[in-house]
């Protein structure tokens, strides 16, 4: 710290240094023409002498600012220079009848400069040099020294004189004191001023550093909803940069917050501390969000309310392991129940077709029993393939695990899919996979089934055509991304927040392919997001954890 409030001092004394230099260029200039101004006419012999000055003072400037700037000892400039100064007023002092002189005036403006841009004692030195450097240039007068006579210095008596002089040597000394006590007072300030500014540099950081250290969301916003400032873990949930989002409406986010923002205004004892609300946003990337957020009033140095702040976690995983947990709470006893049974239902079921299979072989020809044979046979396996997909869902087999190409498996899934009788001319089917393999571990088996039910619900929500397109990328932190999206009639919010659960199908299938996706899904680890619009399709988006 000592150290930079050295070089602060240093670099504040040569911005005064520079001040000093053309404030003298500028002074002198001024007190010539003055000086011409009022000899105008009278005497040109005057001019002259004053101009002399000027020219040494021209000169003086060109030395001081090439000293300025290949020396570094500025404050030994400065010195130099107020010594000068003293030097050319004297020279003036002594041209224009020294005690008789108009610029002894001069003295006491280069004491009060030298308490700017030097310390107490340089400025009580300088009040001394000035008095000396005036009283001797009287006293040589008075010793006969000079083209100015005796007589006209001493026209009003030598106590007079003598009076004048010792006048002129106290209002220096006084000058100089006052000065320097100018001079220290203003070093006190600057201290003073300099602790206080690092301070509150230190404590900004400090509060900077804590709100970019919050794990939790952090937005600031005026009274109106506007946002004004976003935090970097807002930035990693949202997605968004700082610069993208200030000056919008919070509502991006949180919904319509401005009855919540209204209401977080009652300071009063009895309004709730801080209530907590949810809502659902999208991410830069259309990810579907659950924000769990707070709104408390921002209040200024004067008590005065300015905005709000809003702290808000991701509660996406949570509600998920919630809803998780009721699904699971909920198909419990039913799986128990349906897992036991299931097998007993097969056992009439494979009966009752048997018997059918041996009745219409014993019929000749196509009659109306034969059709409605036709149509038990049917029903009787289509009644086979929903308790099997029941069995798969309530009892799946165990993962069998090893090094799979994602790229690759999609790729077999799609070219199975292209020669199937769901696929019409109508029916576009694109994937996008990197040339480079890319390897997870997975159940190949199971990972194909979750390719092929979400590839048939996606035709199925498109009877009469569209586009299916499948992409399959590296995303950050080793995970992988898989999203598969369609341009059919996509779905409600109600249907996408029951999608995955048994039995709710959109397509008017058995409704456990989703459900079967979303539980192979989750026992390797992965997550699985839906975004969907009525008439706008449907794309569902899965993470994996990749190989490292």
């Amino acid at each position: 710290m000592g150290q930079d409030d050295a070089i602060e001092r240093k670099h504040s004394l040569a911005r005064r240094l520079w001040w000093l230099i053309l404030t003298r260029l500028t002074a002198s200039i001024l007190l010539f023409l003055a000086r011409a101004i009022w000899v105008h006419g009278t005497s040109a012999r005057a001019l002259d002498e004053m101009l002399a000055p000027l020219f040494v003072v021209c000169g003086l400037t060109a030395l001081y600012v090439l000293a300025h700037t290949f020396s570094r000892s500025l404050l030994l400039q400065a010195r130099v220079q107020f010594l000068v100064d003293i030097i050319l007023v004297t020279w003036l002092v002594w041209t224009t009848d020294v005690i008789h002189s108009p610029y002894i005036a001069v003295y006491i403006v280069v004491i009060a400069a030298s308490s700017l841009f030097l310390g107490p004692r340089d400025a009580i030195a300088i009040s001394v040099g000035c008095a000396v450097a005036f009283t001797a240039s009287a006293l040589a007068i008075l010793s006969g020294v000079g083209r100015v006579g005796i007589g006209d210095l001493l026209g009003t008596g030598r106590a007079q004189t003598f009076q004048s002089i010792g006048l002129f040597d106290v209002a220096f000394l006084v000058v100089g004191l006052l000065s320097a006590r100018l001079a220290e007072r203003q070093s006190r300030s600057d201290v003073r001023l300099r602790a206080a500014n690092q301070s509150l540099a230190t404590l900004r950081a400090l509060h900077e550093r804590i709100v970019e250290s919050i794990r939790s969301g952090v937005v600031t916003t005026d009274l109106q909803g506007r946002i004004y400032t976003f935090n970097s873990a807002a930035e990693e949930i949202t997605g968004y940069d700082e610069t993208d989002v200030r000056g919008q409406d919070a509502s991006i986010f949180f919904g319509e917050i401005k009855e919540i923002i209204a209401g977080s205004m009652d300071t009063t004892p009895a309004a709730d501390a801080s209530p907590r609300f949810e809502a659902d946003c999208l991410t830069a990337e259309g990810l579907r969000l659950r924000l769990g957020f707070s709104v408390s009033p921002l209040f200024s140095e004067t008590g005065e309310t300015t905005g709000t702040v809003i702290t808000f976690q991701d509660l996406t995983h949570i509600r998920a392991l919630e809803e998780t947990s009721r699904r699971q709470d909920r198909l419990a006893a039913i799986g128990r129940m349906a897992a036991s049974i299931a097998h007993e239902i097969r056992n009439p079921l494979a009966a009752m077709r048997g018997s059918i299979q041996m009745l219409r072989a014993d019929m000749e020809g196509h009659s109306s029993q034969t059709e409605l044979m036709e149509i038990i046979l049917r029903e009787s396996d289509r009644l086979n393939r929903i308790i099997s997909d029941f069995l798969n869902y309530a009892r799946p087999r165990s993962m069998i695990q090893s090094e799979v190409d994602v790229g690759a498996l999609l790729q077999q899934t799609f070219t199975l899919l292209r020669n199937s009788a769901e696929i019409s001319n109508s029916h576009i089917i694109e994937e996008e996979v990197p040339d480079l393999p890319i390897l997870v571990e997975a159940d190949a088996e199971q990972l194909q089934q979750v390719f092929w039910n979400l590839a048939r619900n996606a035709l199925q929500s498109m009877p009469g055509g569209g586009t299916l397109r499948a992409e399959v990328q590296k995303h950050s932190h080793d995970r992988l991304r898989i999203a598969f999206s369609d341009t059919g009639r996509g779905m409600s919010p109600e249907q996408v927040e029951r999608l995955f659960e048994p039995f709710s199908s959109t397509t008017g299938g058995t409704g456990l392919g989703l459900s079967i996706v979303y539980q192979i899904i989750r026992d390797h680890g992965g997550t699985i997001n839906v975004r969907s619009r009525e008439g706008q399709g449907t794309t569902i988006t899965m993470e994996l954890p990749g190989t490292a």
